[in-house]
C-alpha cells in the first residue's frame, strides 16, 4: 500500500503540476486560450477520482469465525462489539478517520411500520387488533395488543426449522426496543453520531436485537491502526445467519467490493455452511478477489502439528472451489490482546500469558501475520486501482504531450515577422477544419455504435426476464408450483391450535424456503449475468476504439508533417493507445451501482381472508355429508381442504408477486443501471480520444493580432514559454518514472 499512496501522491502533483501551466500561459498576454477549459475540467475530474478514491474490503464468513476480532485487529484495538448476535442485518462499515466516530442511520417510522406490517401479514388471528387500519407503533394500545398477541403463540409458531421464526423476531426485537430508540426516530431517516469517549454507546445498538432492528446503517471511523484513509473495511453479517435477506445485502455490498477476506475458524475448519457461500461468490463471478484468513484459536489444537494438519485440510478443501487459494493462518484475539495488553481483563491477561508461553504458536502466527500485512495492501492495489492510476497519467500524458505542442508552436509565432506568422496561422485553421470534421465523425459513430449495443442488451435483458421464454422467471415459479407442504404434519397442529394458526405456520414455512432459494440460487444468477452483460459493453467500446485511435494517430501525423513544412518541429510523439478504464472504475467514477439483489416478496393479507371463506364452504358442505351420512375423510376433513385452498391461493399470489418484482427489476437494471453504464463508458471513451485533439482547437489569431499592433513583451513572453517548455520536460519525465514503478511492482 505505501507504494501504490507513494505513486498516487505523486500523480496528483503532476496533476497539479499541469494545471500550474495553464495558469502560466494565462498570464501571458493575450495568450489565453479556451481550449485549456476541456483539459482543466479532466484534470479536476481525476483529482477528485483519486481524492475521493474508496478502496472496499468485504470481511465475510459464518457466524462465529471470529470477522469482528479480525477487523478490530487490523485497527489495533477493541472497536467492533465482538460476539454481536445475529438478529441485526447490518453491515458494519469501518474507516480511519481523525478521530473515534460512530455513525448510525436510523429507519424513518414509516420504514418500520412497513416491515412490521408485512411480518403480520396471516397472523394467527386478527382478533387482538382494536385498531384495523395499518399498524402504527407509535400508537400505545398498539404496541400492547401486538406484545400480548406475540405472547400468545404457541413454540410452533415461534421456531421455523428449528430456529427462531424471523416474523416472530423482528416483531418482539420492535416492540422491546420501542421505548429504548423512539426519541431517535422520525419521519425521515435521522443520522446519530457517537464520537470520542461517547463512541462504544453504539455497542448498546449493534450487540441488542431490540435496538439494532432500527438500525439501516453503520459507520466507523477509527484514530489507530496501519489502515489508510481510502480503505472501508466491512465486517458482514454470517453467512449462515437463519435469515437469508441477510445474505442478499452481503450480495449486494460485495459487488462494491475490490478485495474479499474469507474468515474461516480453526475450531471448525471449512464447514457444509462455508462450501455452501463460496459456491454462491463464484457463481457470482467475483471469486478471483478473494483471500482466506484461517482464524487460529491456540486453546482448540494440541500442538503445531495438529493445527498444521487442519490448515492442509482446510486448504484442500478450498481448492475444489478455487485452485490455489491464497491462505494465511492467523490468531486475532492474540493479536489484538499483545496491542491491548495494558487494557486487559483479569481473564484475558491470563489467557494472554498462557499463550505467550506457547511459542510455536505465536511464533506461527506471528511470521503469518507479517506476510498478510506485506501482501494485503500489494493485493488490495491490483487490478482495477492500479489500472485507473496507469490510465490517469496515461491521460495526463496526453494533455501534458498537447500543452508541450502548443508552447512549441508559440515559440515558433514568437519568433517569426508578422507575413510568416499569418501563413502559418492560415495553414492551421485549414487543418482545424478537418480535424473537426474528424471529432464530428468519432462523435456520431460513437452515438450510433452505442445505440446499437443498447438494443443488443435491451434483447437480452428482455429474453433473460421473460416469463414465457427465459430461464429465471421459469425456475422461480417451477420452485413455488412444486413447493410441498406436509399436510399430514400439520393435522394435528389444526387440532391444537387451530385453522388461522396453522395457514400462518404455513405461510412463514413457505416464505423461509422461497426466501432462501432467491438468495441462494436466483441472486447469484442475476448476477453473473449483469456482470457478463458489463464484460459485453467493455469489450463493444474497445473493439471501436481501436479504430478510432488508428484515424486519430493519422490525423496527427498529417498535422506532423504539415508542421514540419514550416519548420516546426512537433513535439507530440505518436502515443499508444490509452486503454479503457475498466468497468469497476467506471462505476466508481459515476456512482452506478448495481440494483439491489434483495427481493421483498409482498403479500396481502388477502390470502387468508380467501382461505377462511374457503373453510367457511368445507364447513357448510360438512353439514350436508352429515345429513346425506357420506363418510368424511378425517375428522379435519373441512380444514385441511380449506388449508389446501389457502396454500394455492399463497402460490398464485406469490408467482403474481414475483412476476411483478422482476418486471420491475428488469427496467430498474435496463434503464437505471445498463444504459447509464454503457453512457458513461462512452463518454468516457469519447474524453479520452478528444483529449488528444485539444491541441488543435488553438486559435493563435490573437497573439498574431497582438504581434502586428506591437502589443506584446516578445521577450517576457518567449521566457514564460521556455520556463513552461523545461517545466512541461521535467514531468514528461516524473510521468515515465511512475508507469515503470507500476510496471515493475506488479501491480498491473
Amino acid at each position: 500500500m505505501d507504494t501504490f499512496n507513494s505513486l498516487k501522491k505523486q500523480l496528483l502533483q503532476i496533476n497539479q503540476d499541469i494545471s500550474t501551466l495553464f495558469s502560466d500561459a494565462g498570464s501571458i498576454t493575450g495568450m489565453s486560450d479556451h481550449s485549456f477549459a476541456n483539459w482543466q475540467k479532466t484534470c479536476s475530474s481525476i483529482y477528485k477520482q483519486m481524492s475521493e478514491q474508496i478502496i472496499r474490503v468485504a470481511v465475510v464468513g459464518t457466524i462465529k469465525s471470529g470477522k469482528s476480532t479480525f477487523i478490530n485487529s487490523l485497527f489495533k484495538g477493541d472497536y467492533l462489539k465482538r460476539g454481536a448476535g445475529v438478529v441485526t442485518s447490518i453491515i458494519t462499515r469501518v474507516r480511519s478517520g481523525k478521530q473515534l466516530n460512530a455513525k448510525l442511520l436510523f429507519k424513518s417510522w414509516d420504514e418500520v411500520n412497513s416491515e412490521i406490517d408485512q411480518a403480520l401479514v396471516l397472523f394467527p388471528s386478527a382478533d387482538w387488533r382494536t385498531e384495523k387500519n395499518r399498524f402504527e407503533i407509535r400508537r400505545k394500545g398498539e404496541r400492547i395488543d401486538l406484545q400480548k398477541a406475540l405472547s400468545s403463540l404457541g413454540t410452533e409458531h415461534l421456531f421455523t426449522n428449528y430456529t427462531r421464526n424471523l416474523n416472530s423476531v423482528l416483531l418482539s426485537s420492535y416492540i422491546k426496543g420501542y421505548e429504548k430508540v423512539k426519541d431517535m426516530i422520525s419521519s425521515d431517516t435521522v443520522t446519530s453520531e457517537y464520537e470520542d469517549s461517547r463512541f462504544t454507546e453504539h455497542w448498546a445498538f449493534v450487540g441488542d436485537g431490540s435496538m439494532a432492528v432500527y438500525l439501516r446503517d453503520i459507520q466507523l471511523e477509527i484514530d489507530s491502526g496501519n489502515i489508510d484513509s481510502n480503505i472501508e473495511i466491512a465486517d458482514c453479517q454470517g453467512s449462515d445467519s437463519p435469515n437469508p435477506l441477510h445474505l442478499a445485502m452481503i450480495q449486494d455490498y460485495l459487488l462494491l467490493t475490490h478485495l474479499i477476506i474469507y474468515v474461516v475458524s480453526s475450531r471448525t475448519g471449512l464447514r457444509e455452511a462455508d462450501l455452501k457461500f463460496l459456491s454462491i461468490i463464484k457463481k457470482m463471478g467475483i471469486m478471483d478477489n478473494i483471500l482466506f484468513v484461517i482464524n487460529c484459536d491456540f486453546s482448540e489444537h494440541e500442538s503445531i502439528n495438529d493445527l498444521h494438519a487442519l490448515i492442509e485440510k482446510v486448504k484442500e478443501e478450498l481448492s475444489i472451489i478455487k485452485p490455489d487459494p491464497e491462505i494465511y493462518s492467523i490468531s486475532a484475539l492474540f493479536n489484538l490482546f499483545k496491542v491491548r495488553n495494558g487494557n486487559l481483563s483479569q481473564k484475558d491477561r491470563l489467557r494472554l500469558n498462557q499463550w505467550e508461553k506457547e511459542m510455536e504458536f505465536t511464533a506461527f502466527s506471528d511470521r503469518e501475520t507479517d506476510r498478510f500485512e506485506s501482501l494485503f495492501y500489494n493485493k488490495l492495489t491490483r487490478g482495477s486501482c492500479s489500472l485507473l492510476l496507469k490510465n490517469h497519467l496515461e491521460r495526463l500524458n496526453v494533455i501534458l504531450s498537447g500543452m508541450a505542442h502548443w508552447i512549441s508552436v508559440n515559440q515558433n509565432i514568437l519568433d517569426r515577422d508578422s507575413d510568416s506568422a499569418n501563413e502559418v496561422i492560415e495553414k492551421i485553421k485549414h487543418n482545424q477544419i478537418r480535424m473537426n470534421k474528424i471529432k464530428s465523425m468519432i462523435k456520431n459513430t460513437l452515438d450510433g455504435s452505442i445505440q446499437k449495443i443498447k438494443r443488443e442488451l435491451k434483447s437480452d435483458i428482455d429474453r433473460y426476464f421473460d416469463v414465457r421464454s427465459g430461464d429465471l422467471l421459469g425456475e422461480i415459479v417451477e420452485f413455488v408450483r412444486n413447493y410441498s407442504v406436509p399436510y399430514q404434519k400439520y393435522e394435528e397442529n389444526l387440532k391444537a391450535a387451530g385453522f388461522s394458526n396453522t395457514l400462518y405456520l404455513v405461510f412463514q414455512e413457505f416464505k423461509q424456503a422461497l426466501d432462501t432459494y432467491m438468495a441462494e440460487t436466483i441472486n447469484p444468477e442475476v448476477i453473473h449475468f449483469v456482470r457478463e452483460k458489463e464484460m459485453r459493453i467493455n469489450e463493444h467500446l474497445d473493439s471501436i476504439s481501436t479504430s478510432f485511435d488508428v484515424m486519430v494517430q493519422d490525423a496527427i501525423i498529417e498535422y506532423n508533417k504539415m508542421m514540419g513544412n514550416f519548420g516546426i518541429n512537433s513535439s507530440r510523439k505518436n502515443q499508444e493507445k490509452i486503454g479503457l478504464p475498466d468497468i469497476d472504475s467506471i462505476k466508481s467514477i459515476t456512482g452506478l451501482a448495481f440494483p439491489p439483489a434483495v427481493a421483498s416478496m409482498n403479500y396481502t393479507a388477502k390470502i387468508k381472508t380467501e382461505a377462511v371463506i374457503r373453510l367457511g364452504f368445507y364447513t357448510v358442505l360438512k353439514f350436508f355429508k352429515k345429513i346425506l351420512k357420506k363418510p368424511l375423510q378425517s375428522k379435519n376433513e373441512q380444514e385441511v381442504l380449506a388449508l389446501k385452498d389457502g396454500v394455492l391461493r399463497m402460490k398464485r399470489e406469490t408467482e403474481k408477486s414475483v412476476i411483478f418484482h422482476f418486471k420491475d427489476y428488469q427496467e430498474n437494471i435496463k434503464f437505471q443501471y445498463i444504459y447509464k453504464l454503457i453512457e458513461a463508458a462512452s463518454n468516457s471513451l469519447y474524453e479520452t480520444l478528444i483529449d488528444r485533439f485539444q491541441v488543435y482547437g488553438t486559435d493563435l489569431s490573437d497573439i498574431v493580432e497582438l504581434i502586428n499592433n506591437k502589443l506584446i513583451d516578445k521577450q517576457r513572453a518567449s521566457e514564460i514559454l521556455k520556463d513552461m517548455e523545461q517545466t512541461s520536460i521535467g514531468i514528461d519525465g516524473r510521468i515515465k518514472v511512475i508507469i515503470e514503478k507500476i510496471e515493475s511492482n506488479g501491480l498491473t
